[in-house]
């Protein structure tokens, strides 16, 4: 017990301690304190501050009365010569009574917003590892003729309370940063909507049909396949599904699937847990993890190799995955677009594809026309792309198009779609240099254009898929029909052997039994 006080010294900073580490809503645990000093000490008023250097102010964070604690973010100028006392922290006085508030340099800037200019205080000033956090005010409302005992039991309490100081800024930062990473999430997702509306020429017109299919499933959860040649929008088209679902403020992530190499395409869609596999240094989310409550966009769909088909399938029909190298089934409502420029339906019949995932994917099927097939769209496109790299290109005036400009579009058949004719623009900008627009000398159109694909035919020039083939097959020659080993194919070649089976199997090429001798 300390003498005159009935109060034992470790009771005291038990019972404070708790109290203000008791929630991190600092107004209330600054509450629960003055209920508790109010009878040991004529306590009119609590006030809990902080100190930011970076600026030179002192905030006040809460104040505590008889009624509740209340949350405040007042900051006030402090003059540069006390910045320099608070930061010299092994010259500052820790806890000192204070009889006149009028007459103090620290104080009488906070007292005279709050209105206690004319009462007393004890001020503890609380460092932690040897910087200086804020204060705690005990607003007095009488004065105290012996306060030895009370500066002595105020001096223990230095540590929590400069913890929970410490606590409630990091809390407020976290709870700002949570704001700021809410708003630009809600910014961006707004403009996603915005561009998806931009972009989308010809809905009233060429693709009016595939807007018919989108408004019938969007706000469903159905799985809906995207088929169309490259070029021709896929994307915007789910992004455009997923803004007019109930999923719309969830995440909507997207995966090429034909640019992850077989080996790791399980860790991307499904994550891994740490040391499942050399390299994988730490837990990682994937894609279906990450797309929760939301809608994943699987494009290239026709590139996933067999074993991430077989775990795609139970997320479709069971809603849950188990990471890589996990053991415990993770629970996702995720919504699944996919989309392809290839025929799923053959690559079924070759044995390329699961028929189970196909029928499971293609529940509501939606086919972009090619812009061949709609070429009313081409002025209106060729419109929003002059405007569009205006902006990009900073130019000083919009460009015009040359008389007989849009003739010269139409009479092209487009084989790579929207995509090539915002090349063509960009182009055919740059070419200008500021006269109009004309495309005689990019394009060769109509019966030129014929000729030359005639001719181009003629040559018999290869496919790629048909000179991968080749190389294929003589690379198994030289390795005797062996895929994987030493001697094998797939080390020739500087492949995986699972991915080299993967390509085999898409290119119809037979391996193992059903492959005849390679010698």
């Amino acid at each position: 017990m300390l003498q005159g006080l009935n109060i034992d010294k470790g009771h005291f900073f038990r019972e404070l301690t708790i109290r203000i580490c008791s929630s991190l809503d600092i107004a209330k645990a600054l509450h629960s304190c003055f209920l508790f000093l109010k009878d040991i000490m004529p306590v009119e008023k609590l006030v809990l501050i902080t100190y930011e250097s970076k600026i030179g102010t002192i905030n006040i964070e809460a104040i505590a009365d008889y009624e509740k604690g209340y949350s405040r973010d007042i900051k006030v100028p402090i003059p540069t010569q006390l910045q320099h006392e608070l930061e010299i922290v092994k010259d500052l006085q820790r806890i000192r009574y204070i009889k006149d508030i009028s007459k103090d340099p620290f104080i009488f800037g906070i007292a005279d917003i709050l209105g206690f200019i004319d009462l007393q205080a004890i001020v503890t000033h609380f460092i932690l590892e040897g910087r200086y956090m804020g204060a705690f005010i005990i607003v007095l409302k009488t004065p105290i003729q012996d306060f030895t005992n009370y500066l002595e039991l105020l001096e223990s309490i230095n540590e929590p309370v400069a913890i929970a100081l410490n606590n409630c800024k990091q809390f407020k930062e976290l709870l700002m940063l949570k704001d700021a990473l809410s708003e630009e999430r809600n910014y961006l997702r707004n403009e996603l909507k915005k561009a998806a509306k931009i972009e989308l020429i010809g809905a009233d017109f060429g693709l009016r049909k595939v807007m018919e299919r989108v408004n019938q499933v969007a706000r469903l959860t159905s799985p809906v396949l995207i088929y169309g040649e490259t070029g021709t929008g896929k994307e915007i088209i789910s992004q455009i599904i997923h803004n007019l679902s109930p999923r719309s403020d969830g995440p909507f992530i997207k995966l090429n699937c034909g640019a992850i190499p077989d080996t790791l395409i399980d860790s991307e869609l499904f994550g891994h847990e740490k040391g499942a596999f050399t390299g994988a240094i730490s837990q990682k989310k994937g894609r279906f993890e990450r797309a929760d409550k939301g809608t994943i966009f699987l494009d290239e769909i026709s590139e996933l190799p067999p074993n991430a088909q077989v775990r795609l399938l139970r997320v479709l029909q069971e809603k849950e995955f188990e990471r890589v190298g996990g053991t415990h089934p993770i629970k996702v409502d995720v919504r699944i677009i996919s989309a392809t420029n290839r025929d799923l339906n053959e690559l079924v019949k070759k044995g390329l594809f699961r028929e189970d995932l196909y029928f499971r994917l293609n529940v509501f099927p939606i086919h972009i026309p090619p812009l061949r097939e709609r070429k009313g769209d081409i002025p209106a496109l060729v419109h929003h792309f002059i405007v569009k790299k205006f902006k990009e290109m900073a130019l000083p005036d919009i460009p015009v198009l040359e008389k007989g400009a849009i003739e010269t579009l139409l009479e092209y058949d487009w084989p790579g779609n929207v995509r090539e004719l915002e090349n063509v623009v960009e182009r055919a900008i740059i070419l200008s240099k500021g006269r109009p627009i004309d495309f005689k000398d990019i394009l060769k159109t109509g019966s030129e254009s014929k000729k030359q694909l005639s001719d181009f035919n003629a040559n018999i020039f290869p496919t790629l898929e048909e000179v991968e083939k080749e190389h294929i097959i003589t690379a198994l020659k030289a390795a005797k029909g062996k895929v994987e080993g030493k001697d094998g194919a797939a080390n020739l070649l500087g492949i995986n052997p699972g991915t080299l089976r993967h390509r085999m199997r898409k290119l119809s090429i037979p391996f193992g039994r059903k492959a005849p001798n390679q010698e």
